[in-house]
């Protein structure tokens, strides 16, 4: 069994959930049991890259109650806190079961911005992970720790985006 490691995809532009995507289709086209767990996804309908993810068998869980305060500023913190909590522990008791060779925590990162998680939390993962387990972190503004505690760090940058010119996400190209 080869080495698992940490990914994180960070930054302000586009394109960090399709590259862990794309990494899971990757390894799931090597045979590889992939599960991805969306966090502050809670609401609306899956996006291109799930739906083809899922053609793949690659496992997908959206995490209920937990819809992100940009998108629903009535969500109150404490119900969304403890929602993050209770889908933590599932993480860690999936990280355990060792039924997959790549975890993607979609969103993470958010969690940490938005101080729903901290890096007690992200100790707690690590700490559970099988040795052969790829973990890969995505979501805007990951954290300086665990930059230095991942493998592998991209930053997506955004240099030019449509929203600005009143172009709106369109279904199969933003989502």
């Amino acid at each position: 069994m080869s080495k698992g490691l940490i990914h994180v995809y960070t930054g302000e532009g586009q394109g960090k959930t399709t590259a862990a995507i794309g990494l899971a289709v990757r390894a799931a086209g090597r045979g590889k049991k992939v599960l991805i767990l969306q966090f502050l996804k809670g609401r609306g309908t899956d996006s291109g890259e799930i739906i083809a993810a899922k053609k793949f068998k690659i496992k997908v869980v959206r995490f209920k109650g937990q819809v992100s305060p940009i998108f629903n500023p009535q969500i109150k913190p404490a119900e969304l806190k403890k929602a993050v909590k209770k889908a933590i522990a599932f993480t860690i008791k999936e990280i355990k079961s060792k039924s997959y060779d790549m975890i993607i925590l979609d969103e993470f990162n958010n969690l940490l911005s938005g101080r729903l998680a901290d890096m007690n939390d992200v100790r707690a993962l690590i700490k559970e992970k099988p040795a052969g387990l790829e973990l890969v972190f995505t979501g805007r503004k990951a954290p300086e720790g665990l930059i230095k505690i991942a493998d592998y760090v991209t930053e997506m940058r955004m240099v030019k985006h449509p929203f600005y010119n009143g172009i709106t996400a369109r279904r199969g190209i933003e989502f």
